[in-house]
């Protein structure tokens, strides 16, 4: 059974009971300020999991692309990837426990055949706010499941928020209990280091979760009544997620995801181009990481972003730039470390081909006409690597030169700006004459070594913050910007005509961020010209509607929609008077004179603040190039 296999065979399953197939979300968010990327199914439909009407119905299910860069750190053992494909089903006030868990119960053991006897489940085992979940327990029990099989945990491991316990989320965040499925790997012994027993969330690989059914029946509200400030939702929905890497492993009962079809393709291309072998586990931790950086940086170029210092684009060039040194360690200290810097680097096609090879025809993806951008793009970025990695040379010649200090710090200083390995400085060290000692080089590596794990630590904890997927903003200012957006989107077409279409956008509660296709720069009146459409719209506050309609009848009716492999058939179109009228997912202010109310101290504004209710309106702050033929405009809303 192949991946591929798997894949159809869940969503056939769940569409034969009632759900609407939908189409994944793109992996990076237009209009989520609290994530970067997609990280899973549920990111998308929170809106719907508050209770607004989804288009497709209530029952819904997709295999949905996700990356977690806060998992980085993490990748390199036999599970844990960046990038990552996830089934999964949803309830939206409809079915609950008693259906959810026998579905996937029959899914794993009947569609997928994974014996009854390897497979364990964790429920929640409750607190002062929530009861212990003997629903689940007893649902589990009819299915055949015994005791030994069942275990309670607390809200460490058998809840979910975006933000882990109840005591941790924000007013309005959803969560909720959770039950979820190990399979058990009778072939891997535990491992000590992780303790004296094994258990189900044991790191030592014995067991491995392939499937978590979250029950989202809860809202945290402000400190205070009810018990532990959550409230019951007036829908109780289901959230599951089958990470597809996992579910294909325990299939082939084989404890290594990168072993499977999903990765073999990109290890086989990694063992060519380094003349290493898998096989050789001192080897395998690095093939792992530069597999899954590269079919993550893959996904990410093919959704718009480019390597850059900032945001996404700070991210794909870490991946990239993780990968490459990487291959260099892999293969560096048997080749020769300058071989590898002098590479060139369209000797990387192979690899990217077999990852675009792997999802041919999925996601959009069309392995002939995407291959030579995703290879020109990353030659760039491993040539400019290169580059930098010959200043870090050049650096270490000086600091020999002029006799300056050389110890574990210079070395991760180098290691921070350059990219260098440590192996690679004290490399060149000896070949400019520095021989260090068996003490030296020892006191070196310890120094460098626990300036590292310092380091992990710390982009470890921003990460968890600032790449964190999570719920989408649906506060006051970033529902009004999105409206705004819609705005602003008509206004360009009107004043610099039909040929501009929207190419991204991102809204945070400072500001709006709006990319359309133009080849030109904006004139100065051009800008002002835009700007005081959008402004003259918001005063005439003209109303927002909504309605539901087939795909198809949208587009004919005028209504603009330029992600549309993004939609399943039923779309929801947005008008806003007879001005704009687009396809979107919201949200969206009932009339555009909100825009420009703005309640005191609620919003960041630039702008003197007085008086309760400020009248504010939209400012463009910025018009730039972001690529040919690709312009970006930042704006604010700002007092009049």
């Amino acid at each position: 059974m192949t991946s591929k296999d798997i894949r159809e065979k869940y969503i056939k399953f769940f569409v034969s009971r009632g759900h609407k197939e939908i189409v994944p979300a793109r992996l990076v968010p237009e209009n989520d300020p609290t994530t970067l990327f997609t990280s899973s199914g549920m990111q998308p439909l929170v809106p719907y999991l508050l209770g607004e009407e989804h288009p497709a119905g209530r029952r819904l299910v997709n295999s949905q692309p996700c990356f977690r860069a806060e998992d980085i750190e993490e990748v390199g053992d036999n599970r844990h990837t960046t990038f990552f494909e996830m089934l999964g089903n949803w309830s939206l006030g409809d079915y609950f426990k008693k259906e959810q868990l026998p579905w996937i119960w029959e899914f794993l053991t009947k569609e997928l055949g994974l014996p009854k006897e390897k497979l364990y489940v964790s429920v929640f085992e409750g607190n002062d706010s929530v009861p212990k979940d003997t629903e689940s327990y007893k649902i589990w029990k009819s299915l055949g499941i015994a005791d030994d099989h069942i275990f309670f945990y607390g809200v460490d491991k058998n809840w979910w928020s975006r933000v882990g316990s109840p005591d941790k989320m924000p007013a309005g965040e959803i969560g909720g209990p959770d039950s979820e499925i190990f399979y058990e790997f009778s072939q891997v012994e535990h491992d000590k280091k992780y303790g004296e027993k094994c258990h189900l969330n044991c790191n030592c690989g014995h067991f491995l979760e392939i499937g978590n059914s979250v029950f989202i029946e809860y809202q945290k509200q402000e400190d205070g009544p009810p018990a532990g400030g959550l409230k019951e939702l007036s829908q109780k929905n289901v959230d599951f997620g089958g990470g597809l890497e996992r579910l294909i492993a325990v299939v082939e009962d084989n404890p290594d995801i990168f072993q499977t079809d999903l990765y073999r393709p990109i290890i086989d291309a990694v063992e060519k181009l380094t003349g290493e072998k898998y096989s050789d586990l001192d080897n395998q931790e690095h093939m792992r990481i530069i597999a899954d950086h590269l079919k993550a940086a893959t996904f990410l170029i093919l959704n718009g972003v480019v390597p850059s210092n900032k945001l996404h684009g700070y991210v794909l060039r870490r991946l990239l730039r993780r990968s490459l040194l990487k291959m260099i360690q892999l293969a560096g200290e048997k080749k020769g470390w300058m071989m590898w810097m002098d590479l060139e680097y369209d000797n990387f096609e192979e690899i990217f081909r077999s990852i675009l090879s792997i999802y041919d025809g999925l996601f959009s993806i069309q392995k002939g006409k995407n291959e030579n951008m995703v290879i020109k793009m990353v030659s760039e970025e491993f040539s400019k690597f290169g580059n930098t990695l010959l200043v870090g040379l050049r650096k270490i010649e000086i600091a020999v030169q002029k006799k300056q200090t050389i110890d574990g710090l210079f070395a991760f200083d180098l290691y921070q700006t350059c990219g260098f390995p440590l192996e690679l400085t004290l490399e060149e060290l000896s070949k400019l004459g520095i021989e260090l000692t068996d003490y030296d080089r020892k006191q070196f590596r310890s120094t460098f070594e626990d300036l590292k794990i310092r380091h992990s630590e710390l982009s470890r904890t921003a990460s968890a913050g600032m790449f964190k997927g999570g719920l989408a903003d649906q506060s006051e200012i970033v529902t009004k910007y999105h409206t705004a957006t819609h705005l602003l989107h008509q206004a360009l077409r009107d004043i610099l005509g039909p040929q501009v279409v929207q190419k991204g956008s991102n809204i945070t509660v400072e500001r709006l961020r709006f990319d359309f296709s133009f080849d030109r720069e904006m004139t100065d009146e051009e800008i002002k010209q835009v700007e005081d459409l959008v402004n003259e719209k918001i005063k005439e506050d003209l109303i927002v509607t909504k309605e539901v309609m087939d795909k198809d009848k949208a587009l004919q009716s005028g209504a603009l929609g330029f992600f549309t492999e993004k939609y399943g058939d039923k779309v929801t179109v947005y008008s806003i008077g007879n001005f704009s009228r687009e396809i979107c997912g919201g949200p969206h202010v009932k009339s555009t004179g909100v825009i420009g109310k703005i309640n005191r101290g609620t919003i960041p504004l630039r702008g003197r603040n007085r008086g309760t209710i400020l009248q504010g309106k939209i400012k463009i702050t910025k018009e730039e190039a972001v690529s040919s033929g690709i312009r970006r405009i930042r704006a604010e809303i700002v007092i009049r």
